[in-house]
């Protein structure tokens, strides 16, 4: 063990990094119970999702482990699961297709991640429409949130209004949302986990949770979807693909250099066996869509791992183990994903932490911060991610080109413009 994970010369030991992967574990393992509740939304089944999370999670986690020897976990992403129920929901299109896109943008990230097209794609992608996006997608997970709840509801006059607060399940989902704020405060590890089990508590015992099918039952039996990749190119669905793997490829990245800068595991500004780790993403995004789950990335929970001592993918084995047990827990997984009350504060708390990169946006260079209003503007409103990915992506470029300064804009970002513009007008993805 210590020779295989280099315990002994990352500093650290068995017991410190086992404690540190049950620490990362409960911090991330709210997934299990939202992913399924969103998915289900779009029509996928609930065992398929169920499994495919957990399917998803232990591969990636696993490479991330044995390959990379990083205390970084994998699991389908917060906003592109909401981004793909959006997308079947919007278009009308069979959820087998939108898994074609995301498997496309899987293969395409394995590919990325071999060459040095994915650094420069990365770079030439400014901080401000970076943060803009990630913010983007937090309002949206957060308004999901709020009307899966009823805390916000439908009203013609001005789109939406406060829902019945005495309503039973929006009632519960306000002292959960509460509960879980306050063990925030107080700085518990797992504090959205144990927030669940607060609610959850509550939930059954003022008769709204129930547990008709028990507790444990035997895994559902994982299915291959027969993706439906042929219509993937019949519909066009270039800009649904574009999008997965824009945000999947920046929000991985992202999360490495953070948690690996906090590990101190970057060396001279470079992160080791960088191409290792982006495979663990990439990998659990393509099998993830053929078992039934929306794209991996790598979750930035991890980093309460590492401040528990986690410093090698033995602080990810565990966590992968973690997951592999929670199969035997489907009952229980499936009776709280019913009940928004408990999974809608989640959503709303992590889209919170979504919007946290806004304070490194230079808010006094117009040019510069147009573009993130306008994103996060758009995304909620519109109800559309690529909407605010496109809108970004062509006032950016125009803006500084306007200003004199449109030699700062990598070419790629001129380009990109111009096929959103073109995609925008005559081939509108909500």
């Amino acid at each position: 063990m210590d020779k295989f994970f280099k315990l002994t010369k990352k500093g650290t030991n068995v017991r410190t990094e086992v404690i540190a992967g049950f620490t990362t574990f409960l911090t991330m393992v709210y997934i299990v119970f939202v992913n399924p509740t969103i998915l289900q939304a779009a029509g996928v089944p609930f065992d398929q999702v169920f499994m495919a999370t957990i399917i998803s999670a232990v591969i990636g986690t696993f490479i991330m482990a044995f390959f990379a020897n990083y205390p970084i976990a994998i699991a389908p992403g917060m906003g592109l699961n909401a981004y793909f129920a959006t997308v079947v929901g919007a278009e009308g299109l069979s959820y087998e297709i939108i898994f074609g896109t995301v498997f496309l943008a899987g293969i395409l990230f394995i590919l990325l991640s071999l060459t040095k097209i994915r650094e420069t794609l990365i770079k030439s992608i400014p901080s401000s429409l970076k943060f803009g996006i990630t913010a983007g997608i937090g309002l949206f997970i957060a308004f999901l949130g709020l009307r899966m709840s009823g805390i916000v509801v439908p009203n013609e006059a001005n789109i939406v209004a406060l829902g019945d607060l005495t309503e039973p399940v929006t009632l519960l989902t306000i002292v959960g949302l509460f509960a879980t704020l306050i063990l925030i405060a107080l700085d518990v590890k797992g504090a959205l986990f144990f927030g669940m089990l607060l609610t959850g508590v509550i939930g059954y015992f003022t008769n709204q949770l129930s547990f008709t099918n028990g507790f444990m039952a035997t895994p559902p039996s994982p299915v291959f979807f027969e993706l439906d990749i042929a219509g993937v190119f019949s519909h066009g669905l270039y800009a649904v693909v574009f999008v997965f793997l824009l945000i999947t490829l920046f929000d991985t990245t992202g999360t490495l250099i953070g948690v690996s800068e906090q590990a101190g595991l970057m060396k001279n500004g470079q992160l080791p066996k960088a191409k290792s780790a982006l495979m663990a993403d990439a990998v659990a995004t393509t099998v993830g869509s053929a078992f039934g789950t929306s794209p991996s990335t790598a979750y930035i929970e991890s980093a309460s791992g590492v401040g528990a001592g986690g410093r090698t993918g033995l602080t990810s084995f565990v966590v992968g183990l973690l997951f592999i047990v929670t199969m035997f827990f489907s009952p229980i997984v499936g009776a709280v994903s019913s009940l928004p009350a408990i999974t809608s504060p989640v959503l709303i708390i992590v889209g919170f932490y979504m919007m946290q990169g806004l304070a490194k946006v230079s808010w006094n260079n117009f040019a510069e911060a147009f573009p993130t209003f306008a994103i996060i503007l758009t995304m909620p409103l519109t109800s559309s991610i690529a909407t605010g990915i496109a809108v970004g992506f062509i006032t950016y470029p125009l803006l500084k080109l306007v200003t004199g300064k449109g030699k700062e804009v990598h070419w790629i970002l001129y380009l990109f413009g111009f096929l959103f513009l073109i995609q925008l007008v005559f081939f509108p993805v909500h």
